[in-house]
Formats: C-alpha cells, sequence, structure tokens
C-alpha cells in the first residue's frame, strides 16, 4: 500500500506543476524569464537539501528529459523563424554559433583556472558548458516581453541561439572523451567530428522537415493528432540523427524551418499546441535540474562561480560578439545588445550533466560552477534585456504591438487560412465592409448572432470577422485590425517625410543620431527592416533625441511618415536646416 500512496503523491505532485506552470504563462509577459526562477527554486526546494528532501540524483534521466525538451523547444524556434527576415543574418549568426562558441570557451578557461585549481583542459571544459546561448530561454524571453527586434538584429539572436547548441555540445562531449581518455592530442578528429556534426545534422534535418511536410498534406488523419505526431517526428528525427553521429539539435531546428515555411495543412492548431507545449518543457526542466543542486554546494563555490559568471558577462560574450561582427555592418549599439542578449539557460546545466554520466573527477564542479551562471544570467538578463532594448534603439517602438488573431483550420487545402479578428474602436477596418482584393470577409459575429458580410454591411467595435487570405499575407491583415492611438498626437513639431527620403540626409538637415550602416536606407527600407517587413502605422524609431513615426503604409510599405524632435531640440533643428539650406535666418534661431 505504501507504494500506491507514493505513486498517488507523485501524481499528485506532478498535476499541480502543470496546473501551475499552465497558469504561471499569464505571468511570463509581465516578469519574463525570471519567472522560470520559480521553477528552479521549486524544484531546490522538494530536493534533498531542501525542505521537500526528495532524493534525486538520476543524471540519465534528466539528460533524457532535456534532449527530448530541447529538441521540442529548438523545432518550434524554427516553425516561428521566416527565411525571409533571414537576408543579411545568417552568416553573422553562424560565425558567432561557431567561432564565437570556442572564442567564449577559451576565454572564460582563463579565468576559471586561477579561480577553480583546474588543468587548461578542463578549465576549457567549464567554458564550453557556459559558451553558449539557451535558444528556448532567449526565444521565450523575446516573445514575452514584447520585443520587437530590427529584423538583422532579431534574426542573428534567433539563429545564433538555435544553433549554437550543437557547436556546444560537440566541444562538451569531445573534452570529455579527450578527459576520460587522457588523450592529449586529438588532431583531425576535432575538424572531422564538427564537418559530421554539421553536414548529417543540416541533411537530415532539411529531408526531415520536406517529409514532414508531405506527411501532413498527404495523411488524413482525426482532428486533433497532427500537433501529436509533429512533436514525435521532431524527437524521432533528433535521436535518429544523433545516432548517426550528426547534430540532433540542428536537425529539429532545420526540419522546423522548413515546416513553418511551407503551406501545410492544420499549422494553426501545430503551433497553438506547441506554445503550451515548449512552456511546460522549459517548467519541466528547470524543475528537474533544481532537484539535482545542493544549496549547500552552490554556496561553497558561490565566489569562483560569480567570478566566472562576471567574466563571462562583461568580457566574454563581448569580446566573442564585438570579434566575430567586425567584417558585418552591425552599429556599435547593436553589437552590444547582441552581447547582453547572450542569455544562458537549462542548456549549460543540461551540459553540465554529460560530466557528470562519464563520472570525471571534477564533475561537481562543472554542474555547480554552471548552475551559478546560468541563476545570474536569468536574473541579470532576465529583467533587463527589454529595457536595455529601448535604451539601445534595437527595439522598435510600437505603440499599439498586441493584436489577437484566431487561427482556424480548413481541412482539405494549403491555399487559404480562415482568422478571426476582433474589431475595436480606432481599428481601420472600423466602418469599412471591403478589404485588400487578397483577403474576402466571409463572416460576421455580432451580438451573438451570424450574420453574412453583406446583412452585417460595414463592420462595428465588439464585431468578430472571420477572414480567409493567403497563409503568407495574414500578417498584413494585422494592421487593419490593430487599434490605433485613441488620441491624435501634436503635429506642431512634427516634419511629414515620404517614405523615400534616406535617413543619410535626415542626418545630416536635423543632426539626428543614425548609426552609419543605416545612412544609405531609406525611411520605408529602415521600418522594413526593424519590423521584418511588416511596418504597421503608429510604429516608431528612435534616433538619439528625435522620433520617425509611420503615418501610412501601402501594400506593406511605408508611404508617408513624420519626424518629431525634441521639444528643446526644434528650434535647433530647424536652424541646422536652414543654414545647410543656405536660407536667412534670425540670431535666435540659435538658442
Amino acid at each position: 500500500m505504501g507504494s500506491v500512496v507514493i505513486s498517488n503523491a507523485v501524481l499528485l505532485v506532478v498535476a499541480a506543476l502543470v496546473v501551475v506552470g499552465t497558469l504561471s504563462s499569464l505571468l511570463a509577459a509581465r516578469f519574463g524569464a525570471p519567472i522560470l526562477l520559480v521553477f528552479l527554486v521549486i524544484g531546490m526546494a522538494a530536493g534533498e537539501g531542501g525542505p521537500g528532501g526528495i532524493h534525486f540524483d538520476d543524471y540519465w534521466a534528466t539528460y533524457m528529459v532535456g534532449s527530448a525538451a530541447l529538441a521540442v523547444i529548438l523545432f518550434d524556434g524554427g516553425l516561428r523563424m521566416r527565411v525571409a527576415s533571414m537576408r543579411g543574418a545568417i552568416l553573422p549568426a553562424l560565425g558567432l554559433s561557431t567561432v564565437g562558441v570556442v572564442f567564449t570557451a577559451g576565454l572564460v578557461a582563463l579565468v576559471a583556472a586561477p579561480l577553480l585549481h583546474l588543468s587548461p583542459m578542463e578549465s576549457l571544459l567549464v567554458g564550453a558548458i557556459v559558451a553558449s546561448t539557451d535558444a528556448a530561454a532567449v526565444l521565450f524571453l523575446v516573445r514575452a516581453q514584447g520585443l520587437h527586434l530590427g529584423r538583422r538584429v532579431g534574426s542573428v539572436i534567433e539563429i545564433e541561439s538555435a544553433t549554437n547548441d550543437p557547436a556546444a555540445v560537440f566541444l562538451t562531449v569531445l573534452l570529455v572523451e579527450l578527459l576520460t581518455s587522457n588523450m592529449a592530442d586529438p588532431g583531425f578528429m576535432v575538424v572531422f567530428g564538427v564537418l559530421r556534426e554539421l553536414v548529417l545534422g543540416a541533411v537530415l534535418g532539411v529531408a526531415g522537415g520536406f517529409a514532414l511536410v508531405s506527411l501532413l498534406n498527404r495523411v488524413d488523419l482525426p482532428g486533433g493528432l497532427h500537433p501529436v505526431m509533429v512533436v514525435g517526428v521532431a524527437v524521432l528525427l533528433f535521436a535518429l540523427t544523433s545516432l548517426l553521429h550528426g547534430s540532433g539539435f540542428l536537425a529539429v531546428y532545420l526540419a522546423g524551418l522548413v515546416l513553418g515555411n511551407r503551406p501545410v495543412r492544420a499549422i494553426a492548431s501545430i503551433t497553438s499546441f506547441l506554445d503550451t507545449v515548449t512552456w511546460l518543457c522549459q517548467i519541466v526542466m528547470f524543475v528537474m535540474l533544481g532537484l539535482l543542486v545542493s544549496p549547500q554546494k552552490i554556496i561553497h563555490y558561490g565566489l569562483p562561480a560569480l567570478g566566472v559568471a562576471a567574466f563571462l558577462i562583461a568580457v566574454g560574450r563581448p569580446a566573442a560578439v564585438f570579434a566575430c561582427l567586425a567584417p558585418f555592418r552591425f552599429s556599435f549599439k547593436e553589437k552590444l545588445f547582441i552581447s547582453w542578449a547572450g542569455l544562458r539557460g537549462a542548456v549549460s546545466i543540461f551540459l553540465a550533466t554529460i560530466p557528470m554520466l562519464a563520472h570525471l573527477p571534477q564533475a561537481e564542479v562543472y554542474f555547480n560552477i554552471a548552475f551559478t551562471v546560468v541563476l545570474v544570467s536569468l536574473i541579470l538578463h532576465g529583467w533587463t534585456m527589454a529595457a536595455v532594448a529601448r535604451r539601445l534603439d534595437v527595439a522598435l517602438s510600437d505603440p499599439k504591438p498586441g493584436i489577437r488573431r484566431f487561427e482556424i483550420d480548413l481541412p482539405g487545402q494549403t491555399d487559404m487560412e480562415l482568422v478571426a479578428y476582433p474589431v475595436t474602436e480606432g481599428t481601420p477596418v472600423a466602418g469599412q465592409s471591403t478589404l485588400p482584393n487578397w483577403a474576402r470577409l466571409v463572416m460576421v459575429v455580432r451580438a451573438n448572432q451570424t450574420l453574412t458580410p453583406e446583412a452585417a454591411g460595414a463592420l462595428r467595435p465588439g464585431d468578430y470577422g472571420y477572414v480567409l487570405a493567403p497563409p503568407r499575407r495574414v500578417h498584413q491583415l494585422d494592421r487593419l485590425f490593430r487599434p490605433q492611438e485613441a488620441t491624435a498626437l501634436d503635429d506642431s513639431a512634427a516634419f511629414p517625410f515620404v517614405g523615400e527620403v534616406k535617413l543619410g540626409d535626415l542626418a545630416v538637415f536635423y543632426g539626428l543620431t543614425v548609426p552609419t550602416g543605416e545612412h544609405a536606407f531609406t525611411i520605408a527600407e529602415a521600418f522594413a527592416d526593424r519590423s521584418d517587413d511588416h511596418p504597421a502605422p503608429g510604429m516608431r524609431i528612435a534616433y538619439g533625441h528625435a522620433v520617425i513615426e509611420v503615418r501610412e503604409v501601402v501594400e506593406g510599405r511605408v508611404t508617408w511618415a513624420v519626424l518629431r524632435l525634441e521639444a528643446g531640440r526644434l528650434k535647433r533643428g530647424i536652424a541646422r536646416a536652414r543654414r545647410l539650406l543656405g536660407l536667412s535666418q534670425p540670431d535666435s534661431d540659435d538658442d
């Protein structure tokens, strides 16, 4: 009977965690990554060193669960990435995810050796474990906090965080093998191993992605099973690629990328299901990792671990980013933000379980150092990333970034998608009954009544409009259903410009602090770059003490915008423009 009671208690705890974890997603947007610390603390409290007193030291089970969870999370990350948004970001991101990982590991090793009294190879293993950013944590934080990053910056961060895991995993496994076999010179094995991991991962990932697309569109599954099959295929692909000595993490990311950029049946239900599953995967990983941690040992390694974390955040990561991005056209502020976006998460603790499984002499050191680094990163980066992005002007200011869209799968075809939007006060479609020629209004729900478009007439606030549109153009409907600002802004201090005016000309005339790399951009190109080619009226870009705001968008391109100068700089801006134009001006203009 005792085993039955224990089983029921375990079920109670697991079910409670699922319920609490699901409800906690409501707080994620407000608190960001630090909300995951709650589950880490729950795991620690339930563990042997906490009041729960649960003895858990199964690193093999943690490694298995962590592998499956990361596979699903990376697959979801690839699914949501659009190939068009990767333009100009692939090479710098791959540089960061390969050379950057090795460079960061080497720099951290220089500090870890004297602080932890480790050999050069052991200290390099510490660097390898904490060198990669956590795709799960980074992608979650960007979405949860509503960051609307510039296209290239956002793509570099997302691609790097999703593709640097293979390099970190391979480097960690290689160093563990070298330490266990006492090999001093790996020689050709290193180069061959890296190429094999990348090539096999890329080939099997792309092939698996296309096979999954074909399977979803050809096999008529009962409703609700498509998302389950997709998750199963993702884990299967990860395991198969890893067994063939390829990078399973790279394979699942590329498979998700292929799936997300192809017309697929039931894509709406798949993405909705993955929203829930990836969040629960994060929770499970952090709780299990918390169970493995002993608070007493964390305190014992506290000072040297904090030293490693401080060096990694302040020196190691920035040095790697600035070195790897030097050949590419990134501004100083963009490089600084990408350096700060190097969030460490469950991946580093997951990698630290590998030395534990291999029974290395210093395995306990690696695990506790990794845990402390992750703890510091989650607190520091998790609470400040949004503020730093806005401070460095790499996040697009959008007064109304949120838009509620309900996607409905249409069985039997993939050319059109049915989406539903709530019509609220101030949306451009309110008072209209026509949409772009590529979209068709098919139904309106008004006051609990279902009406045809003809019977409904013009859309009213409080309505729900159901629209048929091609999947790749659905995002263009968002701007029509996004509420505009409730009050009109004062245009007395605003200068209107067409979208084809170059930022460099505005910088010269008004003294704007426009990054050198953006001087050749037009206003339209700047907003297209910052908004992933989805600009909308009301979006803003800050350049020092000035703001450019979108006023009109036609066919996805900014055609009209206004420049606003800070009140104290308005006269100086006008005076500067008059001088450059050779116009006379009163002396008071120079005030």
